[in-house]
Order: structure tokens, then C-alpha cells, then sequence
């Protein structure tokens, strides 16, 4: 998706430019006026101009192509080409008009959109109008595109044949169709988080459930207290677990669904599982992806005691380390073959092998960069050591999808 989201950027801006360098070329012929603020040459002061209307016309693009977006959009557009009205429109119907002669051009505007919801071809024509007054004689009609074709059009009338004008419309269409094309990846990386969330939902693993609740009622009879407490633990895990907002969570959160976990497994698997945790609390309030620590914690517990009939010691820690918080997860279990852990970060194994330690890696290098994948130690009957590095102060997402390093 990176790649595509870059060139959907170099591809706006080399748009801005050409329709900065055309108006500053109208303005040039114009001359400067007085009341300008002297902001360099004509041609600079427009290609500003132009920049400036553009970054107002992108927000509300980047939330996809309806009447609102379109209404809010076609004010700021119309002055960016200097054109009589402007319309947009989808592939049924006017999204938003802005500018005089509606009452008697809208109608018409799909039956001469129609051509090149088709075609994918821009066009200019006369509007044929036989209103002496009115200031729309002639029109550029110029396609939307997305991912999906094309997606609607921008109209723009003039009172005059003029070739800046189709040249202008049509570039300014191109702008368009990137905001619309990004609004598009911004709806498919949302839908990628949540397909992802939902994966590690389903690593909740329904044994887990069923064994929690059998623990929980050998304790009815003999330790109502402790049946009572595991209930709340187990009532509080799953609410946090199958949330259903945000993308992040902060630290300290994870790591109180992590005791709810610890807590659950204890009941199930007594003084076979030790747990020490060593948390520095100056990084309790450290943002990180929602539930990216719990399938790693069940993955040291499932390696270490339902694959071995020893005491399993699991260690949780989290530091402070500058920019960033280190947060470790180790445990003494059996460990894995180097080869099978590689190829299930690589997606090379079947579905449900590892499907914990792929998600949270992959989504980590999404967010945070490939440098901040995760860093795991293991060999036969050696345990495993997973490190996570999350930096304190970068929310932002980078889409790149890099394989993760040989481990």
C-alpha cells in the first residue's frame, strides 16, 4: 500500500504544480494588482494561491466522494480554476453544485456526464444554453477516477471556449481522483486492522475458554471467594479482549488483561506455571497496537506447560530505554526449531500455527517501521524470548510490508 500512497502523492504534486504554473500563467498576462501582498512574482503569488485553496479542498476528498464532501470540496475548486460553476458528480447523480445557472443546467449534467462514465475520456462542448443571461456557455467535463474505474466527474462551465480551461479542469480532476483514490486506501487499511483484530480474537482459543470455566467450577464448592474473583477476571478479560474501538491501547492496559489471563491459566494449571513481572512504571502510559501482547504471554504459556509436564517460569518485563520502551516476554519452555519460527513469521505454515507471533510482528512493522518487528531467541529445549521496542512518541502508521528478518 506504501508504494501506491507515494505515488498517489508525487502524482498531487506534480498536479499542483502544473495548475499553479497555468493559473500563475493567466495572472502573469493579467498583471499584478495593487492590493496583492507582495508574495513574489505574479506567477509565484498564484502558484501559492493555488496551493493554499488545494490543501482546503483535500480534507473533506479524503473522506470519499458524498453530497457533503462533494458541497464542502466544489467551494474551494471552483476558485482554484476561476471557472463560472463547478458541479460534481458520481455515476448516478449531481453530488454538489457551486455557482449561479444551476436552476436550469443541472438537470442536464448526467446526460452529458454519461459519455465518459465509459469512456474514462474528458471532453469540452458548448452547453448549447439559450439564456442570453447566462454566463455559461461553455463546459470541460473531466472523469474521477479510483480504484474501481471512474467514479463520477467534475464540470466546470466558462464563458468562453478556452483551452487553459480544459487543460486546467482536467488537472485539477487528476488532483481529485488521488484524494479519492487515498480516501480509498484509508478505508482499506481500516479494514486490514480490523481483519487483523479479528484474527487475534480468534487466537482466544475456544480450549482456553472451556478450560477457564471447568477451573473456575472446581472452585464453586470448595473456595466460592476464589470461583467468585476468577468469574470477574474472566467476565473483565473477555469485555477488554472483544472491544470493539480503537486501534491502540496503552500499556498498562495490556498488562492488566494479561493478569486477567495469568490469573485463569493459575487456576487451571496450579503451581506447574511461576510468573514474575518486572514493570517500570514511568512506561505504563506507552501507546501500543490493541491486544499485541496477550497471544505472545499465551504462546510462552502453551510452549511452556502444555507441551511439557514441568514447571513452566514465564518473565514479563518492560523498560524504559529513552525514546522507546523495551518490553520482554520470556519463558524456560521447550522452545521452537529456529526453521518452523521463521517460516511461520514469513506465513509459510499452515493457518493457526503461530498465527499470534505472524500477527503481532506484521502489524508492528505496519505501524511502527521493519526496524520494530519483534526479536525472538529460541532453539530446541531452550524456552523463548520475545522483545518488543515500542517507540514512546510515534502514533503515526507507515503501510509498508516488508518480510521479517532471518531470525
Amino acid at each position: 500500500m506504501t508504494a501506491m500512497a507515494f505515488a498517489a502523492a508525487a502524482a498531487a504534486g506534480v498536479v499542483l504544480l502544473a495548475v499553479g504554473f497555468v493559473l500563475g500563467r493567466i495572472a502573469a498576462r493579467r498583471g499584478p494588482r495593487a492590493a496583492d501582498l507582495d508574495l513574489g512574482t505574479p506567477v509565484e503569488r498564484a502558484t501559492f494561491l493555488t496551493l493554499h485553496t488545494a490543501s482546503l479542498a483535500a480534507p473533506p476528498l479524503r473522506a470519499g466522494l458524498t453530497e457533503d464532501t462533494a458541497r464542502k470540496a466544489a467551494r474551494r475548486l471552483r476558485p482554484l480554476l476561476g471557472t463560472e460553476a463547478l458541479c460534481l458528480t458520481d455515476r448516478s447523480a449531481v453530488l454538489a453544485w457551486d455557482g449561479p445557472g444551476e436552476g436550469h443546467h443541472r438537470e442536464h449534467v448526467m446526460e452529458q456526464v454519461a459519455g465518459i462514465l465509459d469512456s474514462g475520456r474528458s471532453l469540452s462542448a458548448h452547453t448549447g444554453c439559450a439564456d442570453v443571461a447566462c454566463p455559461l456557455r461553455w463546459t470541460v467535463i473531466a472523469p474521477l477516477t479510483g480504484e474501481d474505474g471512474v467514479l463520477g466527474a467534475l464540470v466546470a462551465y466558462g464563458s468562453r471556449e478556452s483551452a487553459v480551461l480544459v487543460r486546467a479542469a482536467t488537472e485539477v480532476a487528476r488532483w481529485v481522483s488521488v484524494q479519492l483514490e487515498l480516501a480509498e486506501l484509508d478505508r482499506s487499511r481500516t479494514k486490514v486492522v480490523e481483519a487483523e483484530i479479528r484474527a487475534l480474537r480468534a487466537q482466544i482459543s475456544p480450549h482456553f475458554i472451556f478450560n477457564s470455566l471447568a477451573a473456575i467450577a472446581s472452585f464453586v464448592r470448595t473456595d466460592p471467594e476464589r470461583a467468585r474473583e476468577l468469574l470477574l477476571e474472566f467476565a473483565d478479560f473477555t469485555r477488554y479482549s472483544f472491544r470493539r474501538h480503537g486501534e491502540f491501547a496503552q500499556l498498562a492496559d495490556e498488562l492488566r488483561s494479561i493478569e486477567q489471563y495469568l490469573a485463569l491459566a493459575g487456576a487451571r494449571f496450579g503451581d506447574r506455571l511461576k510468573v514474575t513481572l518486572q514493570i517500570a512504571p514511568e512506561v505504563l502510559p506507552v501507546t501500543l497496537p490493541f491486544l499485541c501482547l496477550q497471544p505472545l504471554v499465551e504462546n510462552a504459556v502453551k510452549h511452556g506447560l502444555e507441551d511439557s509436564v514441568n514447571v513452566c517460569r514465564v518473565t514479563i518485563a518492560a523498560r524504559d530505554a529513552g525514546a522507546e520502551a523495551v518490553v520482554v516476554i520470556e519463558d524456560d519452555g521447550v522452545g521452537m526449531d529456529p526453521a518452523v519460527l521463521r517460516a511461520i513469521l514469513l506465513g509459510e505454515r499452515p493457518t493457526g500455527s503461530g498465527i499470534g507471533l505472524s500477527n503481532v510482528d506484521e502489524r508492528l512493522r505496519q505501524v511502527y517501521g521493519p526496524e520494530h518487528g519483534l526479536v525472538i531467541e529460541t532453539g530446541v529445549g531452550a524456552g523463548m524470548k520475545v522483545t518488543l521496542r515500542i517507540p514512546k512518541y510515534r502514533p503515526g502508521v507507515h503501510r509498508t510490508v516488508l518480510r521479517p528478518p532471518d531470525q
